[in-house]
């Protein structure tokens, strides 16, 4: 049935020679991350603000100033983490780094979960297998970051040893990928 509508979509194309953006959004492999789908034609920025898990994540990639590097060309692996995860921090903590005087620090996190290059599961999976079960990351603050599996899920072991699990993996996006994790991960 899949097969068919594609290629009824193609003919149809062809006969008309366009295709309105609801027709292009209908066609894309969605993956719904906070209750909204996460489209791959719209980039990292574009979808996580649709997300009701992502809102803590999204206001501090905007008090950090990085909204239009996530919105560029990339591409980027994202350890994108969850409303739940930054909850997880002591009391206080996220209030402390949105504020202006804290944005380099609350940069350096943050930047701390991106990876230059789209990098799936499946090739996350290749390398951690390739390293005998462990798996070097370099993110763009210059950090490591350390991803293996636990079972059939990848874990992620930040610089300060805490962990974090991908509970959303290969959310596809224009300029990258998105991975949902559900802790933050902390650099030195």
């Amino acid at each position: 049935m899949k097969k068919f509508k594609i290629i009824l979509l193609a003919a149809i194309i062809a006969l008309t020679g366009n295709v309105t953006f609801a027709q292009t959004m209908s066609m894309e492999k969605t993956v719904t991350v906070g209750g909204a789908p996460m489209y791959p034609s719209k980039n990292i920025v574009e979808n996580a603000v649709n997300s009701k898990d992502h809102t803590t994540l999204v206001a501090a990639v905007k008090a950090a100033g990085l909204v239009e590097t996530l919105e560029g060309p990339g591409p980027f692996t994202v350890f994108a983490p969850t409303n739940e995860a930054f909850n997880k921090l002591p009391a206080g903590t996220v209030d402390n780094l949105v504020k202006p005087e804290n944005k380099a620090t609350l940069t350096h996190i943050l930047t701390y979960h991106v990876v230059a290059g789209k990098w799936s599961s499946a090739d996350l999976m290749k390398m951690i297998k390739d390293g005998n079960g462990k798996a070097t990351l370099t993110t763009v603050a210059g950090g490591k970051l350390w991803v293996m599996m636990k079972g059939k899920r990848i874990v992620i072991k930040d610089e300060k040893g805490g962990l974090a699990y991908i509970t959303i993996k290969d959310v596809n996006q224009s300029n990258g990928v998105i991975h949902v994790i559900d802790n933050v991960l902390m650099p030195n």
